[in-house]
């Protein structure tokens, strides 16, 4: 049985770890967020969040759209390969009801895991 964990290691702690994604990443994008992916060594996908104050103004807003993303990801991650994944929000973001955001990050990830697996 899988767990659906979302433990330390399956974050991205470090200003290190955010630039190597940063450098050179694979991306997948719709207009209210992008993701950008780096293979890693680890044999599991790790994530890593930015929710700016630009995109959305009050933390409330921020946390739950963290929140989405983040039990979204906690769901896939036995889907997803090897890769350290941010996720960065645009403006607009708020406007999507949650189930939406869900469809879209179902989207995304699987995207993103294409993306990935051609590329490796």
């Amino acid at each position: 049985m899988a767990r659906h964990a979302f433990t330390r290691e399956l974050r991205l702690l470090t200003p290190a770890h955010f630039k190597n994604v940063f450098d050179n990443p694979v991306r997948a994008a719709s207009p209210h967020l992008t993701l950008l992916a780096k293979p890693n060594e680890l044999g599991h996908p790790r994530l890593g969040l930015a929710v700016p104050k630009k995109a959305l103004k009050r933390a409330v807003w921020r946390n739950r759209v963290k929140r989405v993303v983040r039990e979204s990801f906690r769901l896939r991650q036995h889907q997803l390969p090897a890769i350290d994944i941010v996720v960065v929000a645009k403006k607009g973001i708020g406007d999507v009801p949650n189930d939406e955001l869900f469809e879209l990050l179902d989207r995304l990830w699987r995207t993103l895991s294409r993306r990935c697996n051609g590329s490796a």
